[in-house]
């Protein structure tokens, strides 16, 4: 049998995308184990399913360290500790400085089509209601691998979305999500079977093993 890919969940709120990632797994779709879930605060309620999937959790609060790097090596330690192939981050608040040994296996899932409206004012529900007052037509969402630049790793998923006049930010938001739950567990798939190769600045997924 096959080795699963061993993945560490980042979070700092209600773990959707845990729950969503550990239901593919559940049902077969996604050749992974989620190994151990860090979690920016102690009262984000993804730890609560992380502990009663019997995953490992640990806290790790930006305001206990002193700088940026600090807080950074600590995540990075509990990550390291459990022997994680690919960081998932869903929903994690806080800046983490990735290390050289994590670059190319940290992928993040954006709630727009990157390059539009991301960076580092655009998180969660601003971006669905900068979508909606922009007047776009089409968003969607964007897995991309995660470098120290906000939103700007190389793009492995992007799946779209209509968005019409009348839509609220709500509207396209209960939208996006549900491309979510398809987008993120396909790219960690991709990653699992070997198939995604960064080229500079873009991913090729190469043709799946006969």
């Amino acid at each position: 049998m096959a080795k699963k890919l061993r993945l560490g969940v980042m979070l700092s709120g209600g773990g959707t995308t845990l729950l969503n990632l550990l239901d593919r797994i559940d049902r077969g779709t996604l050749d992974a184990e989620v190994v151990v879930v860090v979690s920016s605060l102690s009262t984000a309620r993804g730890r609560e399913h992380a502990e009663r999937h019997g995953i490992p959790t640990h806290v790790v609060r930006r305001k206990d360290f002193a700088s940026t790097e600090a807080f950074s090596d600590a995540v990075s330690a509990q990550l390291d500790a459990a022997g994680v192939d690919l960081v998932c981050l869903a929903g994690f608040m806080v800046m983490w400085h990735v290390p050289e040994r994590y670059l190319g296996r940290t992928m993040n899932i954006h709630p727009a089509l990157i390059p539009s409206f991301c960076g580092q004012s655009m998180y969660g529900h601003l971006v669905h209601e900068a979508v909606v007052a922009k007047g776009v037509k089409l968003s969607g969402c964007t897995v991309h691998f995660v470098n120290n630049e906000y939103d700007a790793g190389p793009i492995i998923v992007q799946k779209a979305v209509p968005v019409a006049y009348e839509d609220t930010p709500d509207d396209v938001a209960r939208r996006v999500f549900v491309q979510e739950c398809d987008a993120y567990p396909e790219a960690i798939q991709l990653f699992a079977e070997g198939r995604l190769r960064i080229e500079g600045d873009r991913v090729r997924i190469l043709p799946k093993a006969p």
